[in-house]
């Protein structure tokens, strides 16, 4: 019996377009993950001057997160292959959650970098589920578009963090500035257990909508029935991987420098923080309009009769060029111009990282999309904790000059995507695997 076959009950109580109301949820669950791990980076400049931490200090706390965060996606992007996507992202979004409130119990730095820990852990499992659960419900054509609609959450959340955490730190201290967005995670909860189920066993989605979703899927894997799970393994001997997990370990950092360390920056450039809140979210919104704008170029690249690789790397190529951007920030103290440029390397490299981050679901079957994903996250969390303990040292030790501490920093971030995206138009290409199937043609 066809998959898609429904009653004519089961379609009249149907959700019209319901793979963009689960991309909808995949979008909050990503906004209150960056809301709950944000909550820091904006408190950081406070909490330094309270607790007289160098920003050495603030590059281990943030690591602290970064090393559970790195192993997380790895581990769990496996457990989503095995468990599934509703079920595991529940696990994760209500552990995380109940970790984010209890960091308002912490003493000092140990204890709170024990809780940066767990919640590292606990927020890995976002992006694998979140690009496990688009290759489920959403053709290759609507992936870019979908993908960028989940990851500008992080945007979003970074944008709302600082006005949630200064209202509430004004007016109470910074323990319930931790308390109150941990709760948040508990009410997305509740939609997600009712609403999120697989399309093929999905009580509430259209007969077309089904049809459209198991045509994509039969037609991408017609060629892989009989083929056994790969392991972690198998998935690194082929070249994709490793273009895929370069992808995200180029970019993810510059983006967590600018999402985690920009407060301190522009404390650094001699920019009062309290009256510099609306500038401060012109990069985020950019890096969201950069997002959407990515997925639907490749998209729209796509139904014009592009392959799939070439739509994915043209976005790739000026997301690269477009980062280089931050490098003429060091020339300026100005808030207005640094937040422009910064907005305009927000913008270029959301495009680089919605591709990154579609490239397991373009690339690789279901039962490896979660793990390929995760591979990549690691790989990221790896590069960004380098990057961390390099920003801590460096910033340490140039502190003398001034506003110009960051400025090798903010060099390096600039080049490095443009060397990311070389190796990945190196690596991601049909080889001997793509004829045995053990990836898809792109």
């Amino acid at each position: 019996m066809d998959t898609a076959e429904q009653s004519p009950s089961r379609r009249a109580r149907s959700i019209p377009a319901l793979r963009w109301w689960i991309g909808g949820l995949l979008f909050a669950s990503t906004v209150i993950n960056y809301i709950d791990r944000q909550t820091l980076s904006w408190l950081a400049p406070y909490l330094q001057s309270q607790y007289h931490w160098t920003n050495s200090d603030y590059a281990n706390l943030a690591i602290a997160f970064r090393v559970a965060y790195s192993i997380g996606q790895t581990v769990f992007g496996k457990l989503m292959d095995r468990i599934g996507t509703r079920r595991g992202l529940t696990l994760s979004v209500l552990g995380y959650s109940i970790v984010s409130m209890l960091t308002s119990l912490a003493r000092g730095f140990y204890g709170l970098a024990s809780f940066r820990f767990l919640l590292g852990a606990g927020e890995s499992a976002n992006w694998p589920a979140a690009t496990k659960a688009v290759s489920e419900w959403f053709p290759k054509r609507e992936r870019g578009l979908a993908t960028a609609l989940f990851d500008s959450g992080s945007s979003i959340g970074a944008a709302i963090t600082p006005y949630l955490t200064y209202s509430i730190y004004s007016r109470w201290g910074w323990r319930p500035a931790f308390m109150v967005p941990g709760a948040l995670g508990f009410l997305w909860l509740i939609g997600w257990r009712w609403l999120y189920h697989p399309p093929e066993s999905h009580p509430l989605i259209s007969e077309a909508e089904l049809r459209m979703i198991v045509a994509d899927k039969r037609d991408a894997d017609a060629r892989q029935e009989g083929t056994a799970r790969p392991r972690w393994r198998d998935l690194l001997k082929l070249p994709q991987t490793w273009g895929t997990i370069i992808a995200r370990s180029f970019t993810d950092p510059v983006f967590f420098f600018i999402a985690e360390w920009f407060p301190i920056y522009l404390v650094a450039k001699g920019i009062e923080l309290k009256t510099s809140l609306i500038a401060v979210w012109i990069p985020f919104l950019a890096a969201d309009a950069g997002s959407f704008f990515g997925g639907a170029v490749s998209g729209y690249l796509i139904k014009r009769g592009w392959s799939v690789g070439a739509a994915r790397k043209a976005v790739m190529i000026y997301g690269a060029i477009g980062v280089a951007l931050l490098i003429p920030t060091i020339f300026t103290t100005n808030l207005y111009l640094i937040s422009f440029l910064f907005a305009f390397a927000t913008f270029s490299y959301a495009g680089f990282t919605i591709m990154a981050n579609v490239l397991p679901s373009d690339l690789y079957h279901s039962e490896s999309v979660a793990s390929v994903s995760g591979l990549s996250g690691t790989g990221a969390g790896i590069g960004t904790i380098v990057a961390f303990k390099f920003i801590g040292y460096l910033s340490d030790a140039r502190r003398a000059t001034g506003t110009h501490s960051f400025d090798p920093i903010v060099i390096v971030a600039g080049l490095v995507p443009f060397v990311g995206m070389l190796l990945v138009l190196l690596l991601v290409r049909n080889t001997q695997a793509t004829n045995r199937g053990l990836v898809r043609r792109i």
